[in-house]
């Protein structure tokens, strides 16, 4: 058995991961935002949504899920008889970060008579004080879905919740929270990409600030930007949203071309989230191998986090 510190070429890595996902019946789940050699091993690539979704009904008994510790959460609350494992632990999200369980428990209180509706780049417990979880794809489908005098409070992205208020005229009560890779986009920077490729469209992600929606020719999750970019006529877009999605973009329209935008404080044409990078084939391979690390959620925590994951399954179809 080859130690944790024997670093194996690509090559043997991929056959290694493909012969232990048959003995071991593993499924590889892998975010839109994975490193591209990742991408190209996982069976299952999407976005929060899809992957939530494959998890709920894969018969696999081993799940990897490629992406941060919020996704492994999901898929173990979702499939508890299921042995989920994730590549790298310190595979975090600033977003989910950004709301302390505690806090937003404190929140919550604070507003007894509003409905919580809780993005899904959240902790478990977090979850667990929500009524409803949603993506970003299905945010405003599911708040348009409730009462139009409903009383919402909807956290942790502040972004997001700004751009679902615009969108459907409500007024949720937001919490503070961002991403620290959709709230770092340069408007002043992707202006002048946009002046010197006048004929691209920006596609923008709804978790940046409102300057970067307010110029776009598209707002939407990575799985809904990736949808535009297949069937829109453009030759060339501007991607505001974390630079793993331009692997599927460029494999699905590889006559097109795509380019990232930057960050305020990027030196390179780049904007990407270090925690997704985090994941690499030889973790991947040794997660397999070992069978570790593996996600764990307290049971009183999960069972009352999958009430509102299961409602947003419920009310995305």
């Amino acid at each position: 058995m080859n130690s944790t510190s024997e670093l194996l070429p690509a090559g043997q890595l991929r056959e290694e991961i493909a012969r232990l996902k048959k003995e071991k019946n593993a499924l590889i789940m892998a975010h839109y935002y994975q490193r591209d050699e990742i991408q190209e091993i996982a069976d299952f690539i999407g976005d929060s949504l899809a992957l939530a979704r494959q998890a709920a009904k894969t018969d696999a008994d081993v799940i990897v899920m490629c992406g941060v510790n919020f996704m492994g959460e999901t898929a173990k609350i979702l499939c508890p008889d299921k042995t989920v494992l994730i590549p790298d632990t310190n595979a975090g999200c600033s977003l989910a970060d950004s709301c302390d369980p505690k806090e937003f428990e404190a929140f919550v209180k604070a507003h007894p008579d509003h409905t919580v509706i809780s993005y899904v780049n959240t902790s478990a417990a977090v979850k667990a004080l929500t009524d409803i979880v949603v993506t970003s794809g299905n945010a405003r489908k599911i708040v348009e879905k409730l009462p139009e005098d409903e009383k919402i409070i909807f956290g942790p992205d502040h972004n997001l919740g700004e751009y679902i208020n615009s969108v459907t005229g409500k007024n949720m009560l937001l919490w503070n929270g961002a991403c620290h890779v959709h709230d770092r986009f340069s408007i002043q920077k992707i202006m002048e990409m946009k002046k010197e490729h006048p004929g691209a469209k920006i596609l923008v992600h709804p978790e940046c600030r409102r300057p970067l929606q307010l110029i776009a020719d598209k707002v939407g999750s990575t799985a809904a930007l990736l949808d535009f970019a297949h069937t829109d006529d453009a030759q060339e877009y501007i991607v505001v949203t974390e630079s793993g999605i331009l692997f599927e973009m460029r494999k699905k329209c590889p006559h097109k071309t795509f380019l990232p935008a930057p960050a305020e404080d990027a030196e390179c044409q780049c904007n990407e989230c270090d925690y997704m990078k985090l994941n690499t084939l030889q973790k991947v391979y040794e997660a397999l191998r070992d069978g570790k690390p593996e996600v764990t959620v307290d049971p009183e925590v999960a069972e009352k986090a999958i009430r509102p994951i299961k409602r947003m399954l419920e009310l995305s179809e």
